[in-house]
């Protein structure tokens, strides 16, 4: 079984004790975690399940099931390509294909140094002015390759 830090195990008692009385508790609960470490560690899934009277099956589905949840670190910087329709058709595949390259890392990966995490989204609801993306929750439209530079910053060299 993976490390449960002190603080970690922490985090997810009190996430318990302020949402475990709620209709239906496991989304907040998780939420409140990931918004504490970033991450919702392998190894809260059997202390959430224990917390809420879940079995750790049904906990993992949902950690698993939506793609906000994230079970690892994430990089210092996100950087989120929207990947939906309406950007695929404004240049989108030529802006995934460079954030890959440049990055040297897939969707859903963080470059070795731990500089940044590259994540495909399904539509920032900035379908007129994409391709899309948003960096560090910031939303930035007309992306371009170069664009792409530019906003990524040194950190985001490969």
């Amino acid at each position: 079984m993976p490390s449960f830090e002190a603080r970690e195990r922490a985090v997810v008692e009190s996430a318990i004790q302020r949402h475990g009385h709620e209709p239906g508790p496991l989304i907040v609960v998780l939420h409140a975690v990931q918004d504490a470490l970033g991450y919702i560690p392998p190894a809260a899934i059997p202390e959430i399940a224990n917390g809420l009277n879940l079995s750790r099956a049904e906990v993992h589905g949902v950690v698993s099931f939506y793609h906000y949840f994230r079970t690892e670190p994430h990089g210092r910087r996100v950087v989120q390509v929207c990947r939906a329709e309406a950007c695929q058709a404004r240049g989108g595949a030529a802006l995934e294909a460079h954030a890959q390259r440049r990055l040297g890392v897939g969707f859903d990966e963080t470059t070795a140094d731990g500089a940044v995490t590259l994540e495909a989204v399904y539509c920032l609801g900035n379908c007129a002015t994409g391709p899309a993306m948003r960096v560090d929750g910031r939303l930035h439209s007309h992306v371009t390759p170069e664009r792409f530079d530019a906003l990524t910053g040194p950190e985001g060299r490969a």
